[in-house]
This record gives structure tokens, sequence and C-alpha cells, in this order.
């Protein structure tokens, strides 16, 4: 599969895509398409006899299930891919900033994840405008207003920020905010390839932190928007981390499975154990950091146990008959006991074998984390597994075939970083 193309510098390299995995890109779309289908038709056979059982009489809110679950699916799964694409600029952010070099083996691959945010801003935007009555309670006619057979005097309170046109300028400027940085910072590296100098370098490091700063407001604001709004009547002032940490941690991940799987297709030869290691370690630490914000929201809540804090835990322990408590322990197992002991001692994060297995089982289980935070507060005890993760399949298919693409765009290594011989002769 792999051609190495030797450019002016000895370190460049130049990825080619082959055919081959252009089909097993269009295999795991064509497999959700199945799913996806199969979902649908179970989920309106389903509808369609509920519906006939309780009569024309009873009417459920917002659109039937089957349509429902799509809609919320479209959110959930672009969301997640939304997330870790942002997430690739932040590393690099992070990296300019810190004036690192080790990671400069990898930076094209940090570059070439936030190839998502243009697209996963468009289809953000539809479903939105398209679903939101069935993903936001609050979107609902009436609501806040007094008089109305809708009214709610606890949302009618967040009125002044939960208003649909404040939302939406909310939402296209973070939007705007992530892809202008990640287009500025990307834009940068390339002509620092083509024409060399060090004032690449430093105007990157200015671009950088400035996007940072931006970063930790609206990555915050976006999980409140986006995903916390999902349970309108709860509130945590924890969530933006939470959700940032749930982000991070899968970014990284998504970018050491790529790096390691163009490393066993014979590219990024310069890669070697100690990037791993690095890679590992960041994994592992920030596996922690996720599982101490999860345990320290969920203690703070269960100790104080008012009833307006205690609902989203109840409706994930043991609401709707139990459908989400498996799913609950599981998220800590999956996102904090197997990365924890998987990459627990350092020849475990210089193995690839290894590495992989825990990136892997990092991306599925941030994934259901995404679902666990979602599901209970849209669907209640209607949700599924067939329809989501046919969903997820299609975005992953789309995400590999926009992220080779633009790995190939330009030389894996960026030839003329001023920190290139650093990174490949790197050592820990």
């Amino acid at each position: 599969m792999a051609t190495l193309t030797h450019q002016e510098s000895a370190t460049a390299e130049q990825l080619v895509v082959t055919d081959g995995a252009r089909k097993i890109f269009f295999t795991i779309i064509l497999a959700g398409v199945v799913l996806l289908v199969v979902g649908l038709l179970a989920a309106i056979f389903h509808w369609g006899e509920a519906h006939e059982a309780v009569g024309a009489v009873a009417h459920e809110e917002g659109s039937p299930i089957w349509l429902k679950r799509l809609l919320v699916s479209l959110w959930h799964s672009n969301l997640f891919f939304l997330g870790i694409s942002a997430v690739g600029t932040v590393f690099m952010a992070i990296n300019y900033v810190a004036y690192a070099g080790w990671s400069v083996i990898v930076k094209r691959i940090s570059e070439a994840f936030s190839v998502w945010i243009a697209p996963g801003a468009v289809i953000m935007l539809v479903v939105f405008l398209v679903g939101r009555h069935d993903i936001f309670h609050w979107t609902h006619d009436g609501i806040m207003s007094k008089g109305s057979r809708n009214y709610d005097a606890i949302i009618a309170a967040k009125g002044g920020f939960l208003s649909l046109p404040f939302y939406l300028i909310r939402m296209v400027s973070y939007l705007i905010i992530w892809w202008t940085f990640s287009w500025k910072l990307r834009k940068l590296s390339i002509e620092e390839d083509l024409n060399g100098g060090t004032q690449y370098f430093h105007t990157s490091v200015t671009t950088a932190a400035l996007f940072l700063v931006l970063y930790a407001v609206t990555s915050s604001m976006s999980a409140w928007d986006w995903v916390m709004s999902v349970d309108v009547h709860w509130f945590s002032t924890m969530f933006g981390w939470y959700v940032f940490a749930s982000w991070w941690v899968s970014g990284i991940a998504g970018i050491t499975l790529t790096a390691i799987f163009l490393k066993q297709n014979g590219y990024l030869r310069f890669l070697n154990a100690n990037h791993l290691h690095d890679l590992g370690k960041l994994m592992f630490g920030f596996s922690i950091f996720w599982c101490y914000v999860w345990f320290s929201q969920f203690m703070l809540i269960w100790y104080a146990n008012l009833p307006e804090e205690a609902v989203y835990f109840n409706q994930r322990l043991g609401g709707f008959n139990g459908q989400y408590t498996g799913l609950f322990f599981f998220n800590i197992v999956i996102n904090f006991v197997f990365p924890f002991l998987g990459l627990m001692t350092r020849d475990a994060k210089r193995q690839m074998i290894i590495l992989k297995i825990v990136c892997i089982a990092i991306l599925v289980g941030h994934w259901g984390d995404f679902y666990l935070m979602l599901m209970p507060g849209t669907l209640k005890g209607e949700n599924g597994f067939l329809i989501e993760i046919g969903v997820a399949a299609i975005f992953l298919g789309a995400f590999l075939l926009l992220l080779t693409r633009r790995l190939s765009e330009a030389s894996l290594i960026p030839v003329n970083h001023p920190f290139v011989d650093e990174s490949v002769h790197h050592t820990t």
C-alpha cells in the first residue's frame, strides 16, 4: 500500500491513497447505510405497531420515533466527530505555544483532523434547524410564554440565554472561530514547507495562543449549548470540562491510531517508540483526567442529593426501566479502567498493538459516552443502537475519506519546521 515520495528534503514523505484504501472507506459507509436502513425499518415497524395499539386518540410528542432517532443520531455522531476534529487544531496549537519539538512528526495528522469542521458545521446547522424540536425541549412553541399550556417557568428563566437567535449566533460563532484558526494554521504550515524560514513558525505561535484562549471559552459554551441544554432543567458547572475531556482524549486516540496505521503501511519512517510513548502517556493521563472530572461531578451531585441535580444520574442509573444502567457502568470500564490498566506500564505505551487496541476502545467508549449524555434526555426509553451505529459508520467512512485526502495534499513531515530535526531524533 505504501509509496514513499522523496522531495527536496530527506525527511519528506507523500501519502498515496490507494484504491484499496478507498474501497475500505466506502465499505464502511455502505455497511453504515445497511445498518441504518435495517434500523429505520425496524423502528418504523415498531412505531406503526405502537401507534395502532394506542389508537388515533393518543398522540406522542414530536416526530415519529424512527425519525426522532435518526435526527438525534445525526446530532450525536456529528457532535463527536466535530469535537475530535477541533481537537486536532487544539493539539497542534498547544504544541506551538509550548515550543514542543517531539510532536512535529505527527503534526500533519493533527492538521488533517480539522478537515471535518466545515462539513460538520453544515450538518450541525441543518440538523438543528430541521430537528431542534426533537432534540431540544426548550425550542418548543410557547414553552417560555406565560399563559401558554406548554409554559415552563424553569425554562422561561433561562430564556435570555436559550433564545433561538442568540443560540444560532453562538453556534455559528463557535464554528467560524474553530474553522478560521484551523485554516490559518494549516495555511501557515504549508507556506513554511514551500518557503522555509522561521517567520511562519512565530506567526503560528501567536495565532495558536489566540486560538487557545478563544477555544477555552467556546468549547465550554458549546458543551452547554449542544449537550447540556438537552437536559434543560439540569445543570452542572463542571460539564464544559467533562465534554472537553471526552473530546480531548478521543482526539489524542484518533491521532495516535492514524500515526500507527501510517507507520504500519510504510509511512512516517521517523516515528519511533519514543513518539508512541509520549502519545500513550497523553492518553493514559487524560483518561485519568476524564475519570476525575466524571467522579467529581457525580460525587458532588450524589452527596448533595438535590432533586434538580440528581435527576440527571437517576435517569441513567435506574430510570426508563434501567435501560441505561449497564451502559453507565460500562462507560467507566471502557473509558477509565481499560486504558488505565492497558497503558500503565512503560512498555505498553511503546507497543503499537496495545496502543491500537486502547485507541479503538477509547474512541468507541467516548462515542458511547456522548450516547449516554444525549439519549436519555431526547429519546427517553425509546433508544436503540442499529440506527445510531449505522450513522456513526457513515460518518466514520466519510471522515476517513476526507482525512486521507487532506494528508495526501502535503508532505507527511513538515520539512521546514524549526524543530523537525529534534522530532526525528526524539528520545525519552
